[in-house]
C-alpha cells in the first residue's frame, strides 16, 4: 500500500486529501492506517515531527466516526495550544467533505464558555491540552465515559511539561474498553510507565528512524569558547542573509537573553518562552510564520506545535541532554524535499556528545570554522549586488523623482556612484568586522598539534628580536589585547608576526613586534583609524620597551600575550568595563 486509494478510507476523505495534494502514504501512515481501520488494539508509535503522524491516526479516526452519534467518540491530547489548533485544522481539512461531523479544539488562553457551548451541541472529536481538558471534565461539560479511542500525541513532551497527573486523571475517566494510541518522538522512562499502566499488549511501531531527515539535512558543528557562542550566532546570521530558523536554548532565561541581544543588535529576532501571555505568544508565532521574524529563539517545550515547513537553519545554542532531542530539533528543517542545515555550537568538552548523537542518530557531523569578517563581508556584498540586479524597477512609481536624483548625483561617474551606493548599504558590516578576531577553537583531538605549535611559537619568540611601538589608543578606546593584535595583523597583512609583550594604558598602548615586520607595520598603519580615531605610531628604543627595562623597575609590568594585562585591569575594573562597551 503506497497510495491512499488502497487504504479503504471513505471516498469523501479520499477526495479531500487528494485536493490537498496527498497521493502516497508516508512510512508511519502506511504502517498504522490499515491496522487502525481493522483493529481496536492499543498502539505505540515512535515518530518524529514532520512524518505525517496526524494523518496516520486522524484519517482512520474520521473514517470510524459515527456521525449520527453526537457523543464524543475520540479524544486527542497534545502538549501545546499551537499543536492542538494545528491538529484540529488538519482534521477539519481531511473531513471537509463529510457532512455533519463536529471537531473541537479545547485549550487554555481562550474562552471556556465558547468551548462549553460547542460541547453542548455535540462534538464527535475533541482535541485538547491536558489542563483545559481536565477542567472541562471536572465541570462535567466534557463527557468521555464512552470514548472509543484516545490519542496521546507528543506524549514525551506532555510528561516533560509536567502533565503526568493531568493525563492520569483524564485517562481515569475513560472506559476500560477503548483503544489507546500513543505517539512519541522518544520513549523515555516516563512514557514507558504510562504505557504499562494504561495500555494492554500494545502493538509497537517504529517506522521513522532517527536519521530520517539526514538525507536533506546537513549537520555542522562549530567549536568556540562558551563566551563566544552569541558571537557565533551573529556570524552565522550575517553570513546567511536569507536565514529563517530557530535557535534552541536550554532555559527560559537564556532564550530571553539571546533574543534580547539579537534584537538590540538589529536582527529580526524574537523569543518564545513560558512567561509570555497567550496573546503575546500568538503574535510572535504569526510574525514568525510570515517571516517578519527571521530567527526565533526558543526552548524545546516552547517550540512544540510550531509547524513551519521551510526553515533553512536550526541552531543549537546548547546541545540537548538526549541525542534524540537533537534529532527531533534538526527534523524541523529539510522538510518537503527541501534542504536544511542543523548547526551545533559546542565547546571543547562536548565532542563526546557529538559522537553519541552520530552513533545513535546514524548521522555524520562536519566540523567547520565560524566565518571570519572578510568572508562575511564578501557574502553580504554579493548578496546585496544580487538583490540590486534582480529587483523589479517600477518606472511609474519612481519616475517623478528621477530628474532630481540625476541632477544631485551627476557629478559622480559610474565607478564612484557604485562605490557610494555600496558603502551606504555596507559600511556597518565593514566597520564591525574590520578588526574581528578568530573565535574558532580547535578540537581536543588536535592537542598534540597544538602543543607542537605552541612550542614552535615559543621557540620563534626566543629567537626573535623585538621592537617596541607606542600607538595612540588605549582601553579608553575599547582596545584589548585581541583587538590590538588584530590591528597589527591587518596593518602588516599577515598573521605570522611574532608578538611579544603588550602594555595597554588609558590612551595609548605599547606592543612588541618581531623586528623584521617593522617597515610593513609603520607603512601599514599610516592613514588608518580605530573607532574613529586616526592612528599614530612611534618606534621606541629597545631600552624603552617593557621587556627590556630593568627587572627591578618593570617586573610588575612584564606581559605575556596580554595575560598579566588582563589580570591587572580586572582588578581595577577597567577590563570588565571595556568588555561591556565592546
Amino acid at each position: 500500500m503506497n497510495t491512499f486509494e488502497n487504504t479503504g478510507l471513505d471516498k469523501n476523505i479520499l477526495k479531500a486529501i487528494a485536493s490537498l495534494g496527498f497521493e502516497k502514504t508516508t512510512p508511519i501512515q502506511e504502517s498504522t492506517i490499515s491496522i487502525l481501520m481493522n483493529s481496536n488494539k492499543d498502539m505505540i508509535a515512535t515518530a518524529e515531527t514532520g512524518t505525517g503522524k496526524t494523518a496516520a491516526f486522524g484519517l482512520p479516526m474520521l473514517h470510524l466516526t459515527d456521525i449520527g452519534d453526537l457523543t464524543t467518540q475520540s479524544l486527542v491530547l497534545c502538549p501545546t495550544r499551537e499543536l492542538c489548533i494545528q491538529i484540529a485544522l488538519d482534521l477539519a481539512n481531511y473531513a471537509k467533505n463529510m457532512d455533519g461531523i463536529n471537531i473541537l479544539s479545547v485549550y487554555g488562553g481562550s474562552s471556556i464558555e465558547n468551548q462549553i457551548k460547542a460541547l453542548r451541541k455535540g462534538v464527535h472529536i475533541v482535541i485538547g491540552t491536558p489542563g483545559r481538558t481536565k477542567d472541562l471534565i471536572k465541570r462535567k461539560k466534557l463527557k468521555i465515559h464512552s470514548v472509543a479511542r484516545v490519542v496521546l500525541d507528543e506524549a514525551d513532551e506532555m510528561l516533560t511539561m509536567g502533565f503526568k497527573e493531568d493525563l492520569e486523571a483524564i485517562l481515569g475517566e475513560t472506559p476500560k474498553q477503548k483503544q489507546t494510541l500513543l505517539f512519541s518522538a522518544t520513549m523515555s522512562p516516563k512514557v514507558i510507565s504510562i504505557t504499562k499502566k494504561y495500555m494492554h499488549n500494545p502493538l509497537e511501531i517504529s517506522v521513522a528512524p532517527m536519521n530520517l531527515g539526514a538525507k536533506n539535512v546537513q549537520h555542522i558543528y562549530y567549536m568556540v569558547h562558551i563566551k563566544d557562542r552569541y558571537e557565533a550566532i551573529k556570524r552565522v546570521a550575517d553570513s546567511n542573509p536569507n536565514i529563517y530558523g530557530i535557535v534552541f536554548c536550554r532555559t527560559r532565561r537564556e532564550t530571553k537573553e539571546v533574543a534580547n541581544k539579537l534584537m538590540h543588535d538589529n536582527y529580526n529576532a524574537d523569543t518564545l518562552h513560558g512567561e509570555l501571555t497567550q496573546a503575546q505568544r500568538d503574535e510572535v508565532m504569526n510574525r514568525f510564520r510570515k517571516r517578519t521574524i527571521q530567527l526565533l529563539v526558543a526552548t524545546d517545550v516552547a517550540a512544540r506545535g510550531l509547524d513551519v515547513t521551510d526553515l533553512t537553519h536550526i541552531i543549537n545554542y546548547n546541545l540537548p541532554d538526549e541525542p534524540e532531542v537533537y534529532i527531533h530539533r534538526s527534523g524541523r528543517t529539510g522538510r518537503a524535499g527541501k534542504t536544511g542545515i542543523s548547526i551545533a555550537i559546542i565547546h571543547t568538552r562536548e565532542m563526546g556528545r557529538i559522537k553519541e548523537i552520530e552513533r545513535k542518530g546514524g548521522i555524520s557531523f562536519k566540523c567547520e570554522s565560524i566565518p571570519n569578517g572578510i568572508d562575511i563581508c564578501q557574502k553580504r556584498l554579493y548578496s546585496l549586488i544580487d538583490k540590486i540586479e534582480n529587483i523589479e524597477v517600477d518606472e511609474k512609481q519612481i519616475g517623478p523623482f528621477l530628474p532630481a536624483i540625476y541632477e544631485k548625483l551627476e557629478y559622480l561617474d559610474r565607478e564612484n556612484l557604485i562605490k557610494h551606493f555600496v558603502s551606504a548599504e555596507f559600511n556597518r558590516y565593514l566597520s564591525y568586522y574590520k578588526n574581528s578576531r578568530d573565535i574558532n577553537v580547535s578540537n581536543r583531538n588536535d592537542k598534540k598539534n597544538h602543543e607542537k605549535k605552541r612550542k614552535d611559537i615559543s621557540q620563534k619568540r626566543q629567537e626573535s628580536s623585538f621592537c617596541g611601538y607606542l600607538i595612540n589608543i588605549g582601553f579608553k578606546d575599547q582596545v584589548n589585547p585581541s583587538r590590538l593584535i588584530g590591528l597589527i595583523n591587518e596593518c602588516i597583512g599577515s598573521k605570522k608576526a611574532i608578538i611579544g609583550n603588550i602594555d595597554i594604558m588609558k590612551t595609548q598602548s605599547i606592543i612588541e613586534v618581531d623586528d623584521k615586520w617593522s617597515s610593513k607595520l609603520q607603512k601599514g598603519i599610516k592613514g588608518k583609524s580605530f573607532e574613529g580615531k586616526k592612528l599614530t605610531i612611534e618606534v621606541l628604543n629597545k631600552k624603552n620597551t617593557p621587556s627590556s627595562n630593568s627587572k627591578k623597575v618593570h617586573k610588575s609590568k612584564r606581559r605575556n600575550d596580554g595575560k598579566a594585562w588582563n589580570k591587572k585591569f580586572k582588578s581595577k575594573g577597567r577590563w570588565q568595563k571595556s568588555s561591556k562597551r565592546k
